[in-house]
């Protein structure tokens, strides 16, 4: 299908900042729970599908837990890495590319597969990395995707926004408005994915408190890289009413916080002709009453009448 034409995208993530933060988390003793989560679920879902894949790109994933994971498997041969900060030394003797995930690289029709955990949901345009995912994917080629979806940190959001509105009587943008799973869906079929399939898979992490959970947040380099965020030093008074705020709203029994997120699994195939195809409208042999055993009413007519 021929690619629609685009609008410059807004920026929304300052992406040099994004590189700057994960730089420090790595000095940091990095939090990889999320990551090492998806990508033991990326590689659950991939065994289920009974093919072989001879080349997979790994697509702007921190570190090589999504490489490692899909080392582990029959059905995966060759794996490259592509990101903005290939990180050497690893464990795994892949090939790694400096690439950013909104201009690849990439001839069309190079992979079998392309994966890609936690990273997606920082590019500014993600229509258009999408649809150059589907370009460099051969055909009947698979996209398989993690992204954090829209309810991540929603306890976080609402306290600093309860808090800036009381203490500074105004709010600015503290967490990433991140897409839910319906419009990342839709996004799959707008950049041309066959048999697209969006679910959502919800985590809640228990903390001692929410400098707890902003601490993690730094050694994930995941802190706030919204462009128009607020360049001023957060007030004192602000941070302590949203701490207040939060453990009142959002704590357990035990006073333990809770933290929500939301991690968005997207599969899309590079279209083929030996895929599935929907039926033609009007093209069924069967009505839909007599499958069911039913009688079927026609309009105006009264059901029991």
């Amino acid at each position: 299908m021929a690619d629609r034409p685009t609008l410059p995208s807004p920026l929304i993530f300052d992406r040099a900042l994004i590189r700057q933060r994960r730089r420090r988390a790595a000095g940091l003793r990095p939090a990889t729970f999320l990551l090492d989560r998806a990508a033991t679920d990326l590689a659950e879902r991939l065994g289920t599908v009974l093919r072989r894949f001879s080349l997979a790109l790994d697509l702007g994933t921190p570190g090589e837990a999504v490489r490692v994971a899909l080392a582990g498997l029959g059905s995966v041969n060759k794996i490259v890495g592509a990101d903005a900060m290939p990180a050497r030394g690893g464990t795994l003797a892949t090939p790694l590319v400096a690439a950013d995930e909104e201009t690849l690289p990439f001839r069309d029709a190079a992979f079998d597969l392309v994966v890609s955990a936690l990273a997606l949901q920082f590019v500014n345009d993600l229509p258009g990395a999408l649809v150059q995912i589907r370009r460099a994917l051969k055909p009947d080629g698979l996209f398989l995707a993690a992204l954090v979806g829209g309810e991540t940190l929603t306890e976080l959001r609402q306290a600093f926004a309860a808090a800036e509105s009381e203490i500074e009587g105004g709010v600015s943008p503290r967490v990433a408005p991140f897409a839910d799973v319906r419009d990342l869906g839709a996004l799959l079929q707008r950049a041309g994915f066959a048999l697209p399939v969006a679910d959502s898979d919800r985590v809640t992490v228990r903390y001692d408190s929410v400098f707890a959970l902003m601490h993690d947040l730094r050694r994930m380099g995941a802190t706030n890289a919204l462009d128009d965020r607020r360049r001023a030093p957060l007030k004192r008074a602000t941070l302590l009413r949203m701490a207040e705020i939060y453990a009142g709203r959002f704590a357990d029994g035990d006073g333990r916080i809770r933290a929500t997120f939301e991690i968005v699994w997207l599969s899309g195939w590079a279209p083929h002709p030996s895929q599935q195809q929907p039926l033609k409208p009007g093209s069924a042999k069967t009505r839909l009453a007599d499958a069911l055993g039913t009688r079927e009413i026609s309009t105006g007519e009264k059901a029991g009448s």
